[in-house]
C-alpha cells in the first residue's frame, strides 16, 4: 500500500503581491532559529516586496494556507534561489527538498547552467542539508548591511550547484 507522503495534498502556485504579507510571516517563524545571533526578523513585507521587483516567489499551499515558499531570481546563466521557508510544523516532510526542486528546474528551464544560494556560516545545519543536495561552498560574502546586526561575528557561505547534466 502506497504510504501519503505530508507533501501529497499540497497546491504550488506563483505568488501574487497580496501574498506578500503572508510570506514574510513564513519566513520569520521559520528563521526563529536565527535568533541566537540576530535580534529581530528575518525580512518584513516591505523587503519581499522589493524581491517582487527582480524575481518571484513559488508557494506551497495546504487548504489554502501557505506552508512553504521559495525566492527565485535569474542572473543571466546563473539562478539563485533564497528565503526557502517551510511552515515548523511542516519541516521534516520533504516539502523543503521539493520547492529547491523546483526552483532548479525553474532556473535550467530558463537556461540557467548554475544555482547559487547563501547561508550564515553559524547555521551549520544548513551546510549539510545543501550538501546532500549537490551544492558546494564557493566563497564568503560579508553579513547583509540590511539585516539587524548580529550578536555575534558572522558572515554569508556562498553555495553553488551546476544545473548542466554531467
Amino acid at each position: 500500500m502506497h504510504k501519503r507522503k505530508a507533501t501529497d495534498q499540497v497546491r504550488i502556485r506563483a505568488a501574487k503581491r497580496e501574498d506578500i504579507e503572508d510570506i514574510s510571516g513564513l519566513v520569520n517563524d521559520a528563521f526563529r532559529p536565527e535568533r541566537f545571533f540576530t535580534d529581530g526578523d528575518r525580512t518584513s513585507p516591505q523587503k519581499i516586496a522589493a524581491l517582487f521587483e527582480k524575481g518571484k516567489f513559488v508557494l506551497a499551499e495546504d487548504a489554502g494556507t501557505i506552508i512553504g515558499c521559495v525566492y527565485i531570481e535569474l542572473r543571466g546563466e546563473r539562478g539563485y534561489f533564497g528565503l526557502l521557508a517551510v511552515d515548523p510544523q511542516r519541516q521534516r516532510d520533504g516539502l523543503g527538498s521539493r520547492l529547491i526542486e523546483l526552483a532548479e528546474n525553474d532556473c535550467r528551464a530558463a537556461g540557467c547552467r548554475v544555482m547559487d544560494l547563501t547561508t550564515v556560516n553559524l547555521r551549520t545545519e544548513l551546510h549539510g542539508y545543501y550538501k546532500k543536495r549537490g551544492y558546494v561552498e564557493d566563497g564568503t560574502l560579508p553579513f547583509p548591511k540590511d539585516q539587524h546586526p548580529p550578536k555575534v561575528p558572522c558572515h554569508l557561505v556562498k553555495m553553488t550547484k551546476s544545473l548542466v547534466a554531467q
